[in-house]
């Protein structure tokens, strides 16, 4: 079993790819570079070194997380192990889920249509909206 490397220095792109939240390192420096990831309050290089209690703010898809590093590790392994390296904020739980509740609230109140209107429905609702 391979061991966490604590007195080695790692990349923020490594570690958050170690850690499971990107699937390649491509695409954490990718998304560190865009500005997707904040590392203690301020946009990060990929080229950080993660150190132990930083903060770190990502997107991932509609969910925003804020973490806090607990190990570091710059070997990918299983996901159970890749959790033990940080820590989710309670902050950061109670947003997502009320986020994710919002989401699934507007999906129920405004659903989607079965299809696309033909012409002349389009013709019917242009001469509402011009009305």
């Amino acid at each position: 079993m391979l061991e966490s490397h604590n007195d080695e220095a790692v990349r923020l792109d490594k570690w958050l790819w170690a850690a499971r939240f990107y699937k390649t390192r491509a695409l954490a420096k990718e998304m560190i570079n865009s500005g997707k990831v904040h590392y203690n309050g301020q946009r990060a290089k990929s080229s950080k070194n993660a150190e132990i209690g930083a903060r770190i703010k990502l997107r991932q898809g509609y969910d925003e997380k804020e973490i806090v590093i607990k190990k570091i590790s710059g070997v990918r392994q299983s996901a159970a192990i890749a959790q033990t390296l940080y820590e989710e904020t309670s902050d950061s739980i109670s947003k997502r889920q009320a986020n994710a509740e919002a989401r699934r609230l507007n999906i129920l109140l405004n659903p989607a249509p079965d299809s696309k209107p033909d012409k002349k429905q389009r013709r019917q609702l242009l001469r509402f909206i011009e009305s």
